[in-house]
């Protein structure tokens, strides 16, 4: 078998000393997989990207991870307002390949020349997947990336995402339990 893209073992963490988020959680995340934590907000679903990221220290285990990249919640705020689609992209990826990928995500080529606030939640939410995936990452840390949207479009963006499961594994955080049915080799569930 694979090397796994994401491996998570014997994670201790919390904000609270008396009030562990996660204790002794193990985690295997392989190429091909969508794998996601479900549960409710305060869980500690942003919490593990936040781990996994290096933006937290554990209190005790192990997160070894791939090359990875993000696609945030909320693609408004994850852009920003004062520059071109474009532009923003080049300054975290190379942009060869861009229109084969914008060809894949039914995204206009010509819409990656305007401000964030000129796009739809659909179109930028794909611009936010373009970016992504110009970054050439292992793995995809998707942070609830249908919940900005309209259930058909939020439908098509996740369409999107499983067609990428050749190249990439993807952790999938939320709290949408038939979403996590639908699209999800394993689930985790979180409690409060």
């Amino acid at each position: 078998m694979d090397e796994p893209l994401l491996s998570i073992e014997n994670l201790d963490f919390g904000y609270h000393p008396q009030k562990p988020l996660y204790k002794d959680f193990h985690l295997k995340l392989y190429k091909g997989q969508i794998v996601t934590i479900l549960g409710p907000s305060g869980s500690g679903k942003s919490t593990l990207f936040e781990l996994i990221s290096k933006n937290l220290k554990p209190w005790k285990g192990s997160i070894t991870c791939k090359s990875f990249s993000q696609i945030f919640q909320d693609p408004y705020t994850s852009f920003h307002p004062s520059y071109t689609i474009l532009n923003q992209i080049k300054d975290v990826a190379s942009i060869d390949g861009y229109e084969e990928l914008c060809d894949f995500l039914a995204l206009e080529t010509g819409l990656l020349n305007k401000r964030p606030h000129q796009l739809s939640g659909g179109q930028l939410q794909r611009a936010s997947i373009l970016r992504a995936l110009l970054m050439k990452p292992q793995l995809i840390l998707a942070d609830e990336p249908t919940s900005a949207l309209d259930n058909i479009i939020g439908f098509e963006v996740m369409q999107y995402l499983i067609k990428l499961l050749d190249k990439v594994g993807i952790l999938l955080i939320t709290h949408d339990e038939e979403l996590a049915s639908w699209c999800s080799d394993k689930i985790i569930r979180l409690k409060q």
